[in-house]
């Protein structure tokens, strides 16, 4: 986020609300303008650039298209730790950057000791509140506490050791990361019902002879991708010497996927519960997702179709009854 580049941004407002086209535009620009001159404006940049910049490394590890899943874990609790330094001890230094730049912009800076007082809202309703104890609190505290919130869900510890255990089958740099332990550990933890206890046993004895063949097989030896991996004991039919190994691999390869589906639901749960769909009850709300998100696949249904299935489920309701 490049702050620097907010007095050009300013200076275009300023024109186009001066030489606007259209009252539009005037008012469009003279509006955008008085925000962005405005301390609000400018703390809240100089949080987000803050939090933005903690987390940057961590968003880039995880947007690679050849993902190092071991190294990108390894990143989250550093990012953890350092946003929650922001929020202890932050506050001195980013009130200065803010003051600095309001200084260099012309921005008026409010008296933080002043009584702060909301508009819109009845002075005998508001709590008595400082102007630093508002920013501070109910904009950088929260701020920041939203974005641990969200690192904390979706980087739990049960999410981190799954992660990182299934590493232990990644082909990459002649199989360095390979591990036994580590591959029955995640069986028994994470996929207890996709093995029986016979099968665990079997794998463990797959694993053994697993290691000391495959990655010395010429056309495995320098599989990059645990993807890579396992077209290539398919082609090398491997995958019927060690079956196990070749169904925990394919197990392995849809977290990404379950991943990818579960950011799907949530983005398209935004667009599609509005303030006029906020009573929607949960079975309808998700059949709706459904229908919204694999469209592909309702673009085959026919209205013929739908009525039919209709019809069908009045005549099986009136055959309970």
């Amino acid at each position: 986020m490049q702050i620097d580049k907010n007095g050009a941004t300013c200076l275009v407002l300023e024109n186009i609300a001066l030489n606007g086209c259209t009252y539009s535009q005037h008012g469009d620009a003279a509006f955008s303008f008085k925000l962005i001159m405005s301390f609000d404006s400018a703390f809240i940049l100089h949080i987000m650039k803050d939090v933005m910049r903690i987390t940057g490394m961590l968003c880039q590890a995880l947007q690679q298209k050849s993902q190092d899943i071991l190294n990108a874990m390894h990143l989250v609790t550093p990012t953890k730790t350092l946003i929650q330094k922001l929020r202890d001890d932050g506050w001195k230094t980013l009130l200065e950057e803010v003051t600095s730049f309001c200084k260099h912009q012309d921005i008026e800076v409010p008296d933080m000791d002043a009584c702060f007082s909301s508009v819109g809202r009845s002075r005998r309703k508001q709590k008595s509140v400082t102007v630093e104890h508002h920013y501070r609190v109910d904009i950088s505290t929260v701020i920041i506490d939203q974005q641990l919130q969200e690192l904390n869900n979706r980087f739990n510890e049960q999410a981190i050791e799954l992660l990182k255990l299934s590493t232990a089958l990644d082909p990459r740099n002649s199989y360095k990361l390979f591990n036994v332990e580590d591959i029955c550990l995640l069986v028994d933890k994470f996929y207890p019902q996709d093995f029986s206890d016979q099968e665990k046993i079997h794998l463990r004895l797959q694993l053994q002879h697993y290691e000391l063949d495959v990655p010395n097989h010429p056309k495995l030896k320098s599989m990059s991708s645990i993807a890579d991996l396992c077209q290539g004991l398919v082609e090398t039919g491997k995958s019927t010497i060690y079956p196990l190994v070749d169904r925990l691999i394919r197990l392995i390869l849809t977290l990404p996927v379950s991943t990818a589906t579960t950011e799907r639901a949530f983005s398209a749960m935004k667009i599609v519960k509005t303030r006029l769909r906020n009573q929607m009850e949960d079975d309808f709300l998700a059949n709706y997702l459904i229908v919204y998100m694999e469209k592909k696949i309702v673009e085959r249904f026919t209205i013929d179709m739908i009525i039919d299935d209709f019809y069908s489920m009045k005549e099986r309701r009136a055959q309970l009854k």
